[in-house]
């Protein structure tokens, strides 16, 4: 198309054009592919075992066209070569063929006399008829049967003289299921037919209506193609402009798994995908509808509609084997659905304390639960695998074989961490929500999955462990006390006092620093232990237990501070760091005795700790 010609048209108008174009050139050649045969008269059709018959075509011509021939005496002779015997005993039979006539069939030929084909007596046949089609001194009512038996002679009946075309015998006919006379009958009105059509079809009226008809339908189509445009447009501006609640999000098994933006930008691209996917099918359909209207093109509009004709067929076909399958499914679907759900409702009860069984703990309810339902998950999608279309095929093996290779890959440190979160799990060492010790890391237990453990420490950060490497530390659990064995975990600092200080004096002040805490409970009361007798001082151990194990950091900056202040409070020096001093004259550091009233016995205020 010249250019001055191409800038007069739209910018979509030329876009659907090159669309069509484009649809053209992908279907021509499957279409023209499985009508090469048929353009020389022969198209493939299975064979029945029991159709061993006789239809033997001609290509005479006399002074209208055909070669005038006298009808034999017995037989076919002069038709065809006599049949010959077959070495071997009995053969596959060859596939049948047609006789066309702008690729159009009109004669199916199941058989041939002796060494012909049916596709050889397909060709010849396509010819004659052609030629009997073009040839406007033929009337279809000269083709007239006569007998002859063993035979129904078809022929062409011109100026009193019969020009034989088709011999029909008994096993010919026995092929169709009819008699001889019933089946030359048919092959007469079916050439009748075909030439009336042919003649009507390629008359100036004809052509007319034809194009008006083209017209009217490409019409339609640019109509439908404006209409789908406007939809498109109206879709993509409500999407664009949809209110948040209706698009906020998409969500699976309560989780986020798109957010709105997201969607939206899903719903855009899956709506031009339908867009063009309707716009190349309806083009695709376009084609044959406009170009059966017109004899010379009829061969590629049958060829066009044939391979769409094909491909529902598959299609329709493959769907209906599926759906035995997809229904078992689906069974099978519903019912690990119920099971899974029955699995995790009865888990759910004993983790709420509604079932109780001894020696299973609640905390092993949920994860227990989860395995239960993972595995009734993978018997389901296990029974259900030899139901799915394609199972059986290369590509779903390779696929397995695929992902065999990867779990292969990546077993190992997997199915470790794997068995460690089931041993931490059941071996309770630790829950979501306790205070740990792991590997260093001292912090809150987040979340302890079948492959890590993730600790949020005081400083908010979030650690995660691989529970191999959790199930070879030492785990020091600071809520377990409480818990378990209803007394609370106790924190011990320890300081150092001269000795010339009373211990008695410093287990007293020692006792009220730790009652001074808010943090530190009375029940146990709190102990101070001497621990060692050094070169310089003494060492004096508080223990005190606390309140709340998350605010265990916080306590012990609390009871460090309440001891410097009663020390400075009472003049006694505490010697950390330890520094060294000249002794000056005679001093000595021996404490004066207690009162005579002061037993040795245990501390005031102190107790049995733990």
């Amino acid at each position: 198309m010249p250019l001055w010609i191409a800038g007069r048209f739209p910018r979509r108008l030329r876009r659907l054009l090159l669309l069509l174009g484009v649809v053209l050139l992908l279907g021509l050649p499957l279409s023209l592919a499985p009508l090469a045969g048929e353009r020389g008269g022969a198209s493939a059709r299975p064979l029945p075992a029991a159709a061993v018959a006789e239809a033997t075509l001609t290509g005479p011509s006399s002074p209208s066209g055909l070669q005038p021939s006298s009808p034999p005496a017995r037989g076919v002779a002069g038709l065809a070569p006599a049949p010959r015997p077959v070495a071997g005993g009995s053969s596959p039979q060859p596939p049948a063929a047609w006789v066309t006539l702008e690729g159009r069939r009109i004669l199916e030929i199941r058989a041939a006399a002796g060494a012909q084909t049916p596709e050889s007596v397909a060709e010849r046949g396509t010819v004659v008829l052609r030629k009997l089609a073009d040839n406007p001194a033929v009337a279809p009512e000269q083709l007239e049967i006569r007998e002859d038996p063993p035979y129904s002679m078809l022929g062409l009946e011109a100026n009193g003289r019969f020009t034989p075309l088709l011999a029909v015998d008994d096993r010919a006919a026995r092929a169709f299921d009819t008699t001889r006379e019933e089946l030359a009958e048919r092959y007469r009105d079916q050439l009748r037919g075909a030439l009336r059509q042919y003649r009507s079809s390629h008359t100036l009226g004809a052509w007319l209506r034809s194009t008006a008809l083209a017209l009217l339908i490409l019409g339609s189509y640019l109509a439908w193609v404006q209409v789908q445009g406007l939809l498109v447009r109206r879709a993509r501006h409500w999407i664009a402009a949809a209110p948040t609640p209706w698009l906020g999000g998409l969500k699976l098994a309560g989780s986020k798994v798109l957010d709105g933006s997201q969607e939206r930008a899903a719903l855009l691209r899956l709506l031009k995908v339908v867009h063009w996917g309707l716009l190349l099918l309806a083009s695709y359909l376009l084609i044959p509808s406009l170009l059966g209207f017109f004899p010379p093109t009829q061969m590629v509009a049958e060829g066009l509609r044939g391979h769409i004709r094909g491909v529902l067929e598959r299609l329709l076909d493959g769907v209906v084997a599926a759906i035995p399958n997809l229904l078992a499914i689906l069974l099978i679907l519903l019912i690990t659905r119920l099971v899974m759900r029955a699995c995790l409702d009865w888990f759910g009860a004993i983790e709420r304390g509604q079932l109780q069984f001894p020696g299973f703990y609640r905390e092993w309810a949920r994860p227990t639960g989860r395995l239960t339902a993972a595995g009734v998950l993978l018997a389901g999608l296990v029974t259900a695998y030899p139901y799915i279309p394609g199972s059986g095929s290369r590509a779903f093996q390779g696929a397995g074989l695929f992902v065999g290779l990867l779990a292969a890959l990546g077993s190992s440190a997997v199915a470790t961490n794997v068995i460690s979160g089931l041993m931490l799990i059941y071996t309770r060492a630790f829950r979501e929500g306790d205070r740990v010790e792991i590997n260093g890391v001292v912090g809150v237990v987040q979340d302890r999955d079948l492959l890590v453990t993730r600790i949020q420490t005081p400083r908010n950060e979030l650690v995660s462990i691989p529970n191999a490497t959790v199930i070879t530390s030492s785990i020091l659990n600071f809520s377990f006390g409480r818990r378990e064995i209803q007394r609370p975990v106790a924190l011990a600092t320890t300081i150092t006092i001269g000795y010339d200080v009373p211990w008695r004096q410093v287990h007293a002040l020692m006792l009220a620093a730790a009652r001074a805490v808010p943090g530190i409970a009375e029940d146990p009361p709190p102990l101070v232990l001497q621990t060692s007798l050094n070169d310089f001082h003494i060492s004096y151990e508080l223990n005190a237990s606390v309140r709340d194990v998350q605010l265990y950091r916080e306590t012990l900056s609390e009871l460090l501070a309440s001891l410097q202040d009663r020390f400075a409070e009472a003049g006694v020096e505490i010697l950390s760091p330890l520094y060294q001093a000249n002794r000056e004259g005679g001093k000595s550091t021996v404490p004066p005795p207690p009162p005579r009233s002061v037993a040795f016995g245990p501390q005031a205020g102190g107790g049995e700790f733990g």
